[in-house]
């Protein structure tokens, strides 16, 4: 039963500030998981690449393109679950060490993926690397909020999500520079080259380039994998080495009201990033007619200023409470996107790029404030948080067809609007806890 008593674990700014960040003790394991999320933050954002990349080497549509996402983060919602239940009778490390197995093993079906010229094989790889990427954030989320003290939990999951953008910088310059060949055909010259017969191996050219980094990606995650293997990791609170102690089960979970509205506030979040993200570069492209590798390198710009505002929302948490500064940054981005949607072009453009900087603190946040009060919940919950990430997978491609169908991408911008007026009414009120009796 629920009490009507909200839950005392929110601190107050002062003791927010004396509260260590870091656990004592245990730096290497710490640091080999926060480094997870520069890893996964890679893939995640070359995928906004790959939308541009495969529009033009499979000569796709919109809509099309967006099945990437699709893919991508359905491999997260069906993979959530399985993770959390390794992870509830293995522990969080054997979740590390199989998310990142998979994650390389997808990495490398880009190759035979890129031989086949096959786009339904590459939505498979991703598929993969992101089955791979759930067990990692459904073991990392919940690893970093609970490995040190809880009253700086928020802000400890912060600063290691923090590096998250790093890795989403990373991907976007790496798939800038080394996907992008700058060669953009205009429909005189496709035409031109499928009448020499030379349109068919430019295409392959182009879906070749796609190779080398994700090889290189599949290398890095084995390696990592290899590390946390032979690294001792911590015993975390809620982790259970007997099969007889209480593990939480998920119909307990139907009397949080926070958590639930956590999931809500997760889904949407997660489809506002990933739609703003995806379509940013073409947005680029329609409203200022820059080349896509001008256009790469705002998208690259846009993920810097996500990064900039991990670290200082880490900070700002010290003296304002995590819930009121999110709802306090979801209304500003509502009236960034609104600008963004009314008034396309290089204002529109600048506007869209600072919804990144105000963004970075939900995903963090929301986690985080999730999982308070779940106890033995606590795993399940981390998994259907993580299971919400198929947000990105529903509203990606809704964008993209709202985009063809009003023949404007500015409008489907609209569909983040909406997300972030959600995120504010849980940031200011749907946030708060009522513990189970």
């Amino acid at each position: 039963m629920l009490t009507s008593t909200p839950a005392t674990s929110a601190a107050v700014p002062s003791e927010r500030h004396d509260a260590p960040l870091f656990p004592s003790g245990n730096f290497l394991p710490f640091f080999l998981v926060t480094m997870l999320f520069f890893l996964w933050g890679i893939p995640n954002n070359l995928n906004d690449v790959l939308i541009r990349q495969f529009m033009k080497s499979f000569a796709i549509t919109r809509f099309q393109a967006g099945l990437i996402q699709s893919a991508f983060y359905m491999g997260y919602f069906l993979l959530a679950m399985p993770a959390g239940l390794l992870m509830r009778r293995l522990g969080y490390k054997a979740g590390f060490i199989t998310g990142l197995a998979l994650f390389g093993a997808g990495a490398f079906l880009f190759w035979p993926a890129a031989l086949v010229g096959r786009y339904s094989f590459f939505l498979f790889a991703l598929f993969v690397i992101a089955s791979g990427l759930s067990f990692l954030e459904t073991a990392s989320n919940p690893f970093i909020a609970q490995c040190g003290d809880p009253q700086t939990s928020e802000r400890r999951l912060n600063f290691s999500q923090a590096f998250n953008p790093i890795g989403s910088i990373t991907g976007v310059l790496v798939g800038t520079v080394f996907i992008f060949s700058g060669i953009e055909l205009s429909p005189q010259q496709i035409s031109t080259m499928q009448a020499a017969h030379q349109y068919e191996a430019y295409l392959r050219q182009e879906t070749l380039r796609v190779v080398r980094p994700y090889a290189v990606l599949g290398l890095v995650a084995f390696a990592w994998a290899g590390w946390i293997a032979v690294t001792k990791f911590p015993a975390i609170r809620g982790e259970s080495s007997s099969a007889q102690e209480p593990h939480g089960k998920i119909r307990h979970l139907l009397g949080y009201r926070h958590f639930l509205l956590a999931v809500a506030a997760q889904f949407l979040y997660v489809g506002a990033q990933v739609g703003t993200w995806s379509y940013f570069i073409q947005y680029v492209q329609d409203y200022t007619h820059q080349p896509e590798k001008v256009a790469g390198y705002f998208l690259t710009g846009t993920l810097f200023a996500f990064g900039i505002g991990r670290f200082a929302s880490s900070y700002l948490m010290k003296f304002v409470e995590p819930s009121k500064l999110m709802g306090t940054y979801s209304l500003i981005n509502t009236l960034l996107i609104l600008v963004g949607v009314f008034v396309p072009g290089w204002i529109g453009l600048w506007a869209i790029f600072l919804t990144s900087f105000f963004m970075s603190l939900m995903f963090p946040t929301i986690f985080a404030l999730g999982l308070k009060g779940l106890g033995d919940n606590t795993k399940i919950g981390g998994s259907l948080l993580v299971m919400a990430i198929v947000g990105g997978a529903v509203l990606t491609p809704v964008m993209g067809l709202i985009s063809e169908t009003f023949r404007s991408l500015a409008v489907a911008y609209l569909v983040p609007l909406v997300s972030y007026l959600f995120i504010a009414y849980y940031g200011f009120s749907g946030s708060k806890v009522h513990l189970a009796k």
